[in-house]
């Protein structure tokens, strides 16, 4: 069982069993210069790399350095777009940009040398399940899957590319694309609790009528939750996310959550309130929170001395609990959390 323990607002654990024999209280995420010796001697329980030190086929991690970050206990996880086509990647035709793939969209002005991807075309999947074979032999224990929203652009009518679907067949097509992407990882490796994480587009569940995306995934990923950058998102925003996330959750699965909320000031004043603010708000959601630098390059893992990563320790001391105090309140929680599941869902019955 994959067990999870995210603190609540009393600070005793909320604990959720997804899949594998895996505690998570803590994660980071560095897609830009990740050094595996650096990440083996944090307290991260799982980090999220690119598959690659600057994103290129040269600087691919050996096995041995995925390794090593499996050694020391922390639980490596792949980065890779599966919405979006990237042109600093081994795959990338130089003759795209003149003559691109039916495939291919227009380049996203928001993210130069990224491109909208026909996700569910043969050709581009070719392509994403030999870059999952890379990942794979590296030794990675999961996947984390971007511009899963694609989705939304291909539905949308004024996409500038002379094309569009219903959003119902849109999502449609990306369900059964990661539902895909899992079963091939899971095979692969022989591993059926092989990580699957999907980020953002958590809305495509709307579309998810025969429960197989929730099926296949084993947690989500969620930026921009509580904050825009340094500032605080609408209620009514943050509202309309959560009912989805919640349900992920519902379902046993993990949800990882990432704001940019640190401007690099150091944890005093302003700063450090908002990062508490937005920390607080994840962990009584049962979310489990990373606080990312507001220039959203993630080129560092941002570790806070006793802030992030969160660590298990007992009575201020340095030493971390042991097992079975871990399991004591790992099962008591477990009871609290289910009797609370059960009190809402009775309430619901009653209106």
């Amino acid at each position: 069982m994959l067990m999870v323990i995210a603190y609540v607002s009393i600070n005793l654990p909320t604990v959720r069993a997804p899949s594998n024999n895996l505690l998570i209280i803590s994660w980071g995420y560095q897609l830009q210069n990740a050094d595996p010796s650096q990440i083996a001697n944090t307290s991260f329980d799982l980090v999220v790399i690119d598959y690659s030190r600057d994103g290129s086929e040269a600087g691919e991690y050996a096995n041995s350095e995925i390794e090593l970050i499996k050694d020391s206990g922390v639980i490596p996880v792949a980065y890779i777009s599966i919405g979006e086509a990237e042109d600093y990647r081994y795959y990338w035709n130089e003759s795209w940009f003149t003559n691109p793939p039916s495939w291919l969209g227009h380049e996203n002005p928001e993210w130069p040398g990224n491109y909208p991807v026909k996700y569910w075309d043969r050709d581009w999947q070719k392509i994403i399940f030999n870059y999952l074979d890379r990942i794979i032999s590296q030794g990675f224990m999961g996947v984390y899957l971007d511009k899963i929203d694609s989705f939304e652009y291909w539905s949308d009518p004024n996409n500038g590319e002379g094309f569009y679907i219903s959003e119902e067949e849109a999502a449609a097509r990306m369900i059964d694309f990661v539902a895909s992407i899992a079963d091939y990882c899971r095979n692969r490796t022989g591993n059926p609790d092989f990580l699957v994480i999907p980020q953002n587009g958590e809305n495509i569940i709307d579309y998810d009528q025969n429960g197989t995306y929730l099926e296949k995934i084993s947690g989500i990923g969620v930026e921009d939750l509580w904050y825009n950058g340094l500032q605080p998102n609408p209620e009514s925003y943050v509202q309309e996310r959560i009912q989805y996330l919640d349900l992920i959750k519902e379902h046993d699965k993990i949800v990882l959550s990432v704001d940019y909320v640190d401007d690099g000031t150091g944890y005093v004043g302003e700063n450090k309130e908002r990062i508490d603010d937005y920390i607080n708000k994840a962990r009584s959601k049962g979310y489990i929170p990373y606080a990312a630098r507001s220039d959203r390059a993630l080129d560092e893992l941002n570790i806070i001395p006793g802030v992030q990563p969160l660590e298990l320790i007992s009575d201020g001391a340095e030493n971390p609990l042991d097992d079975l105090t871990v399991y004591i309140l790992a099962t008591f929680t477990l009871i609290v959390t289910l009797l609370g599941t059960i009190l809402i869902k009775l309430k619901l019955k009653q209106r």
